[in-house]
C-alpha cells in the first residue's frame, strides 16, 4: 500500500461509501447517524438495544465483528474474508429490516448486565444536563419498558439508507455487495444543550482525581494542544512532583465544528491538594503562552507519523464516515499534514485561552476551584413554583411546593437561607415512578426533586393531579423498593438537593457537652446510691433511686435530641 494513498468516495446501493486500499484481510463498517444523544432520558438505551438485536443472527462467527453505540453514531464493523464481510454487512441490513423480537427480553437482560459493570462519566451531565449529549451519564432507564413496536419504530426512523455510510479497507469493494436498507433522510446532529450558565465551572465528587473537559474549535491546533497538555501534566505531576501515576489528555471531535479536549490526573487522598494545584498551574502556564517548543514538535511529529503510517488511511475511515454523516467531506491527507505543519506556538496558546473559557472541572470531594477562577456549577434553581406547600413530617426545614407549572423542593440551610430545586412539567426529562407512590422528577437541567407522599403528607388528589400534569412519555416505572418511612431516596447525581443538611452549630455543641457532663455526673451519683442500698432504709432507698435516675434521664434527653437532629459538618 502507498502510505500517501487517500480515502476515495463512492457509493454502494445509493449509500455513500469510503474506500482505502489496504493489504491483509478485508475490513469494513456500516455507520449510522444515530446514538444515545438522540434519545430522551425516559427512552435511553433504545439505540443500544437495536445494535444488539441486529447482531444476534451473526452467531458465533469465525471472523471478527462487533457493534458500538456512541453519543451520535452507531457502528457495525467486521474483518475477514470477502465472503465473510459481505455476509456480515448484508446480514446486519437484513436484521435491521426484521429484528429478532423473540430475543427482545433476553437482550434487555444482557444490556442490564453490561450496564452493571459500566462506570458512567459525570462531566456530560454537568455540562449538557439530562438531555442530548448529557444522557451517557445516566442509566439506560428506557430499555425495560420498550415494546417491539417501540424498537421497530426507532429502527425504521434512524437506521435508513439516507442515514448511513459504508467504509471498506482492502484491495477493492467486494463485487455483489448489496445493502438493502429502508429509505430515509440524513439526520442532523443532536442539539447541543447547556446546564452551565457560566464557564469556566467546577463541581466536586468522583474518586479523588481531577478531571476537566473544554469545548474548542475542531482544528489541527486544538488536536496538538491536547497532546501538549498531556505532556505538560505528565512532566509536572508525575515526573517532577511525583503526585500522580496516571496523567492523560484526549481529543474527541463532536463533528459539528467543535471538539472536546479532556484531561485527567489521579491522586491519592493525601495528595489531592497538590494534584489540584499542580493541574491548575499547568493550565495557567499554557494560558499564559508558556508553550514548550519541544512539546509542540514532539506532538506534531507523532501526529504526522500517525497520518503517514501504512495503516493510516484505514484507521481514519470510521472517523471519516462520521464526518460525512455530519455533512463534512473527507479532508485530503496532504491538507491534514499541511495544517499540522502550519500550527505554531501562538496557535496552541490561542486554543489554551479558548479552552480556559469553556472549561468544566471535576475536583475531589471536599475541594473547590473558586480560588482558581472557576464558578461552582449550579445545584439549585433560581425560583420556586407557585402552589400548595407541604412541609416534611420529619423535618420542618424541608418542604415541597406543588403547583400548576411544576414542583419545587425548598430546604432551609443552617444560615437561614433557602435552597431550591425546581422541575417544571414542560422541562421534565424523566419521572421515576415507584409502586408505593414515590416519584423522582428529573429536569432537563439535571436537577431532581423527590416527591414522597408519606413524608410530606401529600393527599391522593394532589398526587393524581401531579401525575396527570407530567408528560406520559417521561414516566419510567420502577420496581418495588425497601425504605424507611419518610426517608427520601438518594439522588441519582450530585445536582439533586433532596434535603438541606442540618449541621451542628457551636451553641448546640456547647449545650450537648454541658448536658452530657451533667447527665454523666448524675448517673454516677445514682449508681452509687444503687450500689449502697444497705446504708438506707427500704422506703428511703426507693425514693432516692426514683428521684436520681429520673433527674439523670431528664438531663440526658436534651443531649440525645441534639444528636438526633444534627450532624457534624
Amino acid at each position: 500500500m502507498n502510505p500517501q494513498a487517500d480515502i476515495l468516495l463512492t457509493d454502494v446501493d445509493g449509500i455513500p461509501a469510503l474506500f482505502a486500499h489496504a493489504a491483509g484481510p478485508l475490513r469494513a463498517g456500516l455507520v449510522f447517524r444515530v446514538g444515545a444523544a438522540d434519545e430522551t432520558l425516559a427512552r435511553t438505551g433504545v439505540t443500544h438495544l437495536v445494535e444488539h438485536l441486529a447482531l444476534h443472527r451473526q452467531g458465533l462467527a469465525a471472523h471478527d465483528y462487533n457493534g458500538t453505540t456512541k453519543d451520535a453514531f452507531t457502528h457495525f464493523y467486521t474483518e475477514g474474508s470477502e465472503a465473510e464481510v459481505v455476509a456480515y454487512l448484508q446480514g446486519v441490513c437484513a436484521s435491521l429490516a426484521d429484528l429478532p423480537m423473540e430475543r427482545l427480553e433476553t437482550e434487555k437482560e444482557i444490556l442490564r448486565t453490561e450496564e452493571s459493570r459500566r462506570d458512567r462519566p459525570q462531566l456530560p451531565l454537568w455540562r449538557y444536563g439530562a438531555q442530548g449529549y448529557g444522557l451517557p451519564s445516566y442509566p439506560e432507564w428506557g430499555v425495560a419498558r420498550l415494546s417491539p413496536d417501540d424498537v421497530r419504530h426507532w429502527t425504521q426512523s434512524w437506521f435508513t439508507q439516507g442515514n448511513a455510510v459504508l467504509w471498506v479497507a482492502g484491495e477493492r469493494i467486494p463485487d455483489g455487495l448489496s445493502l438493502k436498507l429502508p429509505p430515509g433522510e440524513r439526520r442532523p446532529l443532536p442539539a447541543v444543550t447547556s446546564a452551565l450558565p457560566v464557564t469556566p465551572a467546577y463541581f466536586s465528587g468522583g474518586k479523588g482525581g481531577v478531571l476537566l473537559d473544554a469545548v474548542v474549535a475542531d482544528t489541527a491546533a486544538a488536536r496538538l494542544y491536547a497532546g501538549v497538555l498531556e505532556r505538560a501534566l505528565t512532566r509536572a505531576l508525575r515526573q517532577e512532583g511525583g503526585y500522580s501515576y496516571t496523567t492523560a489528555a484526549d481529543y474527541a471531535s463532536r463533528r459539528d465544528g467543535h471538539a472536546l479536549v479532556a484531561a485527567f490526573a489521579d491522586a491519592l487522598p493525601d495528595r489531592q491538594d497538590a494534584v489540584l494545584g499542580g493541574f491548575v498551574d499547568v493550565l495557567a502556564a499554557l494560558q499564559a503562552g508558556r508553550i514548550e517548543d519541544s512539546d509542540l514538535e514532539a506532538v506534531r511529529n507523532r501526529a504526522d507519523t500517525a497520518l503517514t503510517a501504512p495503516d493510516a488511511a484505514v484507521r481514519r475511515l470510521a472517523g471519516a464516515a462520521e464526518d460525512l454523516l455530519a455533512g463534512r467531506p473527507p479532508v485530503p491527507l496532504e491538507q491534514q499534514r499541511a495544517e499540522l505543519r502550519a500550527v505554531t506556538g501562538e496557535h496552541v496558546h490561542a486554543v489554551a485561552v479558548e479552552a480556559a473559557g469553556t472549561a468544566l472541572m471535576q475536583v475531589p470531594a471536599g475541594h473547590s476551584a473558586d480560588w482558581a477562577g472557576y464558578t461552582a456549577a449550579p445545584t439549585t434553581s433560581p425560583y420556586t413554583v407557585t402552589g400548595r406547600r407541604f412541609t416534611a413530617r420529619d423535618d420542618n426545614n424541608c418542604a415541597l411546593v406543588i403547583g400548576a407549572e411544576g414542583v419545587s423542593f425548598v430546604g432551609r440551610e443552617r444560615d437561614g437561607t433557602e435552597s431550591v430545586a425546581t422541575v417544571l412539567h414542560r422541562a421534565c426529562a424523566a419521572v421515576l415512578s415507584w409502586p408505593d407512590g414515590g416519584r423522582r422528577l428529573i429536569g432537563t437541567d439535571g436537577l431532581t426533586v423527590d416527591v414522597e407522599p408519606e413524608r410530606y403528607g401529600i393527599d391522593a388528589r394532589t398526587m393524581a393531579t401531579l401525575d396527570a400534569a407530567l408528560p406520559p412519555t417521561a414516566v419510567v416505572p420502577q420496581p418495588p423498593r425497601e425504605r424507611r418511612p419518610f426517608t427520601p431516596g438518594q439522588p441519582p447525581h450530585p445536582h439533586a438537593h433532596p434535603a438541606a443538611p442540618r449541621h451542628r452549630t457551636t451553641g448546640q455543641t456547647v449545650a450537648l457537652v454541658l448536658w452530657g457532663i451533667l447527665a454523666v455526673l448524675l448517673a454516677f451519683v445514682a449508681l452509687s446510691v444503687t450500689v449502697a442500698r444497705s446504708e438506707f432504709g427500704p422506703g428511703e432507698w426507693v425514693v432516692m433511686m426514683v428521684i436520681l435516675w429520673g433527674i439523670t434521664a431528664l438531663c440526658a434527653w436534651p443531649a440525645i435530641g441534639i444528636l438526633r437532629r444534627t450532624r457534624r459538618p
